[in-house]
C-alpha cells in the first residue's frame, strides 16, 4: 500500500485529483473513492469494534433495529435498506463509510479539533481495481448495468430477496455462499438509497466485505495499487480546515439540519489559541533555532 505525505494545500489537491482523466469518456472522472480520518486508525467497521462474535451480534442487531425502528420509518423491507438506514443512524454494521468527494473526505479528516495535534489520513481506494476480485455473478451484474458500484435494487436483482440477503440463521449467508464460490473474500461498494439530504450532500457510499470479521486493511494488504493513504500532517490541518470552510464544505452543508448548523457555528467562531504564527509572521526565536 502506498503512503503519500503531503506538505501543502497545492500538493494535497494534486494527489487527491491525480489520475482523474478518463480517456474513454474524455472527462475528468476519478476512479477513486475517499475516506477521511482525523488520525491514523485501522479500517475497522463499527460492528468489528464491538466485542464478541460479529456474525451473531449482527443478526441480533439487525433484528432488533427492524423491530423497533419500523414504526418510525418508511422504507422497503429489504435487508440492504435496513443496513443502510442503520449505518446512517449509528447502528453498528459491517458497512464502512466512503464518499465520492475528496473534499468531503478532507472535512472528516479535519472535523475534530481535539485531533489537530495528530496527523490525519485520507484513504483513496480504486473501486474499479477492487471489483476485479468480485465473484462472477456480481461482475456480470456490474457489466450489464455499466456501473462500478451496486445499489440496493441491483443486489435485489441477484435474487437476494431482501430480508434473506444475509440470512441470519443456521444457513450460510448469501455473501458467504458467494465467497465460497469465488474462493476468497471480496469487497463490494453499495450506494445507499437517498434516505435524506445528508447522504446526498456527502456523496456517500458504503463498502461491504464478504467476511465481516476481516478488516479492510488486511484485505487490501495483498492488492498492490488498489489503495493509497494520504498523510495529512497535523501542521497542515488548520489551513485545510479554513480553506474547506471557504469552499462551503462544512457541517452546515454536509449535515443540513439545525445540529449541523450549530456544529459549524461553534467551530467556525472558535478562536485559535495554539500559538502558531500566521504565514507572514516570523516564527519565534526558539522555533527558528530548532530549524537549523
Amino acid at each position: 500500500m502506498q503512503d503519500i505525505r503531503v506538505n501543502s494545500w497545492t500538493e494535497l489537491m494534486e494527489v487527491l485529483h491525480g489520475e482523474s482523466w478518463n480517456p474513454a469518456l474524455r472527462r475528468f472522472r476519478s476512479p477513486y473513492v475517499f475516506r477521511g480520518q482525523g488520525h491514523d486508525a485501522p479500517l475497522t467497521t463499527s460492528l468489528q469494534r464491538l466485542a464478541g462474535n460479529t456474525r451473531d451480534i449482527e443478526r441480533h442487531l439487525v433484528r432488533a433495529f427492524r423491530k423497533y425502528a419500523e414504526a418510525n420509518v418508511k422504507t422497503r423491507d429489504l435487508l440492504w435498506y435496513w443496513l443502510s438506514l442503520g449505518q446512517h443512524h449509528g447502528l453498528p454494521t459491517r458497512l464502512l463509510d466512503w464518499t465520492y468527494s475528496p473534499l468531503v473526505a478532507l472535512h472528516f479528516a479535519t472535523a475534530q479539533e481535539e485531533r489537530f495535534d495528530q496527523d490525519g489520513v485520507i484513504w483513496m481506494l480504486n473501486a474499479g481495481q477492487t471489483n476485479q476480485a468480485l465473484p462472477q455473478a456480481l461482475s456480470d451484474l456490474l457489466r450489464r448495468e455499466g456501473a462500478s458500484v451496486f445499489t440496493v435494487d441491483m443486489l435485489e436483482l441477484l435474487g437476494t430477496q431482501g430480508r434473506d440477503a444475509l440470512a441470519f440463521d443456521a444457513e450460510m449467508t448469501w455473501l458467504d455462499r458467494m465467497e465460497a464460490e469465488s474462493g476468497q473474500p471480496f469487497l463490494l461498494f453499495l450506494e445507499p438509497p437517498s434516505l435524506d439530504q445528508r447522504i446526498v450532500q456527502q456523496s456517500a457510499l458504503f463498502s461491504v466485505l464478504s467476511d465481516p470479521e476481516m478488516t479492510l486493511d488486511v484485505w487490501l494488504s495483498g492488492r498492490e495499487g488498489a489503495a493509497r493513504r494520504i498523510i495529512l500532517p497535523a501542521a497542515l490541518k488548520w489551513e485545510v480546515r479554513d480553506k474547506l470552510d471557504g469552499s462551503n464544505i462544512t457541517e452546515r452543508t454536509l449535515f443540513p439540519d439545525l445540529n449541523g448548523l450549530s456544529q459549524w457555528l461553534r467551530r467556525y467562531y472558535r478562536l485559535r489559541d495554539d500559538g502558531v504564527p500566521s504565514p507572514d509572521e516570523p516564527a519565534p526565536e526558539s522555533d527558528r533555532r530548532q530549524q537549523h
